[in-house]
């Protein structure tokens, strides 16, 4: 990976002339990581920058998101973008709104699952279980490392069945497990499919999309874009399928000002 701001005016010969199509993570992209997803608040400033960058003629904006919908969109609170959320197993945007097809026994899978966490995992403090509707996020970024093992033990043991048998798919982030249904979507379709909506409705040429992500699962997304427009990992340079890295949240304020520079 590359430094993006080391290749900045390569970047904006990129960006000359094109329909810019925005795709960010939220926790760890667009606010820092937090102790709990509740105090992962977006900063002001940026959302301030994300509203310009949302009305600017020539750029679109979707923001791909682990949490569910109406988490990501009441966090948010801006009209005219995207939401795609359980990382693009709903999504709802101007003219758009989809759910995957995900069938009443698998969702009661993932509900029977949810309700078995709450009964064995509460036991041990600093365990997170949160109801995504289609999924589950189990965050334990807050169990002391003495029940690390006990919670594993008690993870893997409600869990097993389920993923030997192709009941459940689970995805590993930031001190978090993800439990959804075996569905063949990710980030990474989710971009496609929205980038060839905005490729119909303003020309394929015109199009170059951008995907800032930080997180495991943003590697699909990393990899659906490769050598179609820019990938941003974010976070200190590591092996990741993104083709530049940006330090911090704060750096990604600093390249959407750049582009709101940009005539």
């Amino acid at each position: 990976m590359e430094y993006l701001f080391d290749q900045w005016g390569q970047v904006k010969r990129k960006l000359n002339n094109k329909h810019i199509v925005f795709f960010f993570d939220y926790d760890g992209t667009l606010t820092p990581i937090a102790e709990t997803p509740q105090q992962a608040v977006i900063p002001r400033q940026v959302k301030e920058l994300l509203r310009k960058l949302s009305r600017k003629p020539n750029c679109a904006l979707a923001i791909i998101s682990g949490r569910a919908l109406e988490d990501i969109k009441d966090l948010v609170r801006l009209k005219g973008i995207i939401y795609a959320g359980n990382h693009g197993l709903e999504i709802e945007g101007p003219k758009i709104k989809f759910e995957s097809q995900v069938s009443p026994r698998l969702k009661s899978v993932i509900r029977n699952i949810y309700e078995d966490m709450v009964n064995k995992l509460s036991k041990i403090k600093g365990v997170l279980i949160e109801d995504k509707g289609l999924a589950i996020g189990v965050h334990y970024r807050l169990v002391d490392a003495t029940d690390i093992q006990e919670f594993l033990n008690i993870f893997s043991e409600i869990t097993e069945s389920f993923t030997v048998r192709d009941k459940i798919k689970i995805n590993e982030g930031k001190k978090v497990y993800e439990i959804r249904p075996p569905v063949a979507w990710d980030k990474g379709k989710t971009v496609l499919w929205l980038l060839a909506r905005q490729q119909f409705l303003v020309g394929e040429d015109k199009i170059f999309p951008i995907y800032f992500g930080d997180d495991i699962t943003d590697e699909d997304g990393f990899r659906a874009l490769k050598n179609k427009g820019l990938t941003i990992f974010v976070g200190e340079p590591k092996a990741s399928e993104a083709a530049y890295y940006v330090r911090n949240t704060e750096e990604i304020t600093q390249f959407i000002k750049k582009v709101l520079e940009l005539e």
